[in-house]
């Protein structure tokens, strides 16, 4: 049974490996790529992906051999730097020579931590539906918390949540696990350092920023433009037989398809700005998750780890949308019309025999 909180570990095991492989990169790309174990033309190389597999197994013991979520989000951590050391070497798994700079691995590490997000995503979305948890599941989180709670204690609003989970049943075990929540120990919430409070405020005046009409015109703007660049660009490649030459003409060609989409959606988007802004929003979206989820694995393929300042690009994009697009669902139901009441009936005629009488 799914975790209550699972999307936090998945993201924690993405996010810590997505930052062991640009560190590892980058360290590797200073350091001349040395090699630990031989040297001298001896064959003796200790890979980093074997210390991948060891981080990734003292992750599982950790989860498997302790109780608690102080364990878990540990074990997501250490799991997620072996993943990294792991998934940056698979390009060695794939081809012979030269493995380590095969140019496809850059695209494979990229199509791997996609689909992580997106699996994170997911789990988040399928959590917070208001369809709600069935008997079973309800009593197995309630179970879940209050066995963190014998651990580490409860604070009152976790406890509040715990207890939501239970109340209304009138099944025996419910009835003991909130007696069981009510007495485990009370914890005091985290206390709010100046920097999360700092951080909180920045979070605010950037996503007022990004809601403004300037910063949406040129995030807008950027879209376009990269997309129909890339469009004409790689079209002059393909009708110019320019493409043939590439040494991955199938990653350009994939890289042509994709930005013409996102170019059309984007389009498409402007032309529906003014009468229907949300589905505006959802073309412009919807364009860069084309490129982000299709276009950027290639473009791994093709520019290898250099793409990562353009993916920042996108990403910076995506969330300007993301937050005009979320203000805009904010105010449909504030600003969506009343409906008329419905107007009387005229009154029926009276014959003139009905007034006589």
């Amino acid at each position: 049974m799914r975790a209550a909180d699972a999307a936090t570990y998945v993201n924690v095991f993405a996010l810590t490996g997505i930052a062991t492989v640009l560190v590892t990169r980058a360290f590797l790309a200073q350091a001349g790529y040395p090699q630990l174990g031989g040297g001298g033309g001896s064959p003796l190389h200790i890979a980093h992906m074997l210390w991948g597999g060891l981080l990734m197994m003292a992750a599982i013991l950790l989860t498997l051999g302790f109780l608690g979520r102080a364990s878990r989000i540990v074990g997501a951590f250490i799991g997620g730097i072996g993943f990294g050391l792991f998934i940056d070497e698979v390009g060695k798994q794939i081809t012979d020579e030269p493995g380590y700079f095969y140019e496809p691995a850059a695209g494979i590490i990229y199509l791997s931590f996609a689909l992580l997000l997106l699996l994170t995503h997911l789990i988040r979305r399928r959590a917070t539906r208001a369809t709600g948890l069935d008997a079973r599941q309800r009593s197995v989180h309630a179970a879940d918390l209050a066995l963190a709670g014998v651990a580490d204690g409860l604070t009152a609003e976790q406890r509040r949540a715990a207890l939501r989970l239970v109340e209304g049943s009138d099944r025996e075990l419910d009835a003991a696990l909130a007696r069981l929540i009510a007495a485990v120990p009370e914890r005091p919430p985290a206390v709010h350092a100046w920097w999360r409070r700092w951080a909180s405020g920045v979070g605010r005046a950037l996503r007022w920023l990004a809601r403004t009409r300037i910063v949406l015109a040129l995030a807008v703007l950027c879209l376009l433009t990269e997309a129909l660049l890339f469009s004409v660009w790689m079209s002059v490649d393909l009708f110019g037989g320019q493409l043939a030459r590439e040494p991955q003409p199938g990653a350009h060609l994939a890289v042509a398809l994709t930005e013409v989409v996102s170019a059309v959606l984007g389009i498409i988007g402007l032309i529906r700005l003014r009468s229907d802004r949300a589905t505006a929003f959802r073309l412009f979206q919807a364009a860069l998750l084309a490129d982000m989820f299709i276009g950027q694995i290639f473009k791994f393929t093709m520019d290898q780890f250099a793409a990562v300042v353009e993916l920042g690009v996108d990403l910076t994009l995506l969330w300007v949308i993301s937050a005009s697009l979320s203000a805009q669902r904010a105010l449909v139901p504030a600003s969506a019309p009343t409906q008329p009441p419905a107007p009387t009936p005229p009154p029926a005629p009276v014959s003139p025999g009905a007034r006589a009488a």
